[in-house]
């Protein structure tokens, strides 16, 4: 198991990041460090705390955003797991929970962590660290989206099968940024499965 340490990272932020890791690692959790391909390395001025979950309900369906954005890195539509930045002083559970309920106005039940994936956004100069979950949709209600996410990124929600997900991430690499979100995501939306798949074993 190596630590990762981040470029420009002070001592602290890489202790933190290593203890994560370790947890991670004795959790028998997912976690994975990722370089982003698709843009030179200049620098890292910050670290960004992430949350995301693969959401599911009883029948056997998984939810995800879908963007259609035009901004700093190009045109892209993709698919992405819901989630995002974890506010100061937030609990990383509370957190994922109010994304949820913000992106798809699900109220979900936490199965358990999936794990941890630090990716970087080189062409922001951002460093992310993204946990993990894996939730059971228990109801939909309204979204509460920000003006960002309705204007500039045009988020809907997209139900699919556990199949059909991995084709639209596939799809999702014929642009740059399609390709980093995509080799974040299809090991931990592989990752979920192999845990749906032993729970249903286990019963």
């Amino acid at each position: 198991m190596g630590l990762f340490i981040n470029a420009g990272a002070d001592t602290e932020s890489v202790l933190r990041k290593a203890e994560m890791e370790i947890d991670a690692y004795l959790a028998g959790e997912l976690f994975l460090e990722l370089k982003d391909e698709e843009w030179p390395f200049e620098y890292t001025d910050h670290d960004r705390d992430v949350v995301r979950a693969v959401v599911f309900d009883d029948e056997g369906w998984f939810y995800f955003v879908h963007a259609d954005r035009d901004d700093e890195f190009g045109r892209s539509v993709l698919i992405e797991t819901s989630g995002g930045g974890v506010e100061k002083g937030e609990d990383l559970e509370a957190a994922v929970k109010r994304e949820l309920r913000e992106e798809l106005g699900a109220e979900v039940e936490i199965v358990r962590r999936i794990g941890l994936v630090s990716d970087q956004y080189n062409l922001i100069h951002r460093h992310n660290l993204n946990n993990y979950y894996l939730c059971r949709a228990v109801s939909f209600g309204d979204r509460s989206l920000t003006e960002q996410e309705v204007s500039d990124y045009h988020l809907s929600t997209m139900k699919l099968t556990y199949e059909d997900a991995l084709k639209e991430y596939e799809k999702c690499r014929g642009c740059r940024l399609g390709r980093v979100i995509a080799a974040r995501e299809i090991p931990v939306l592989r990752k979920a499965k192999e845990i749906l798949d032993g729970m249903r074993v286990e019963r």
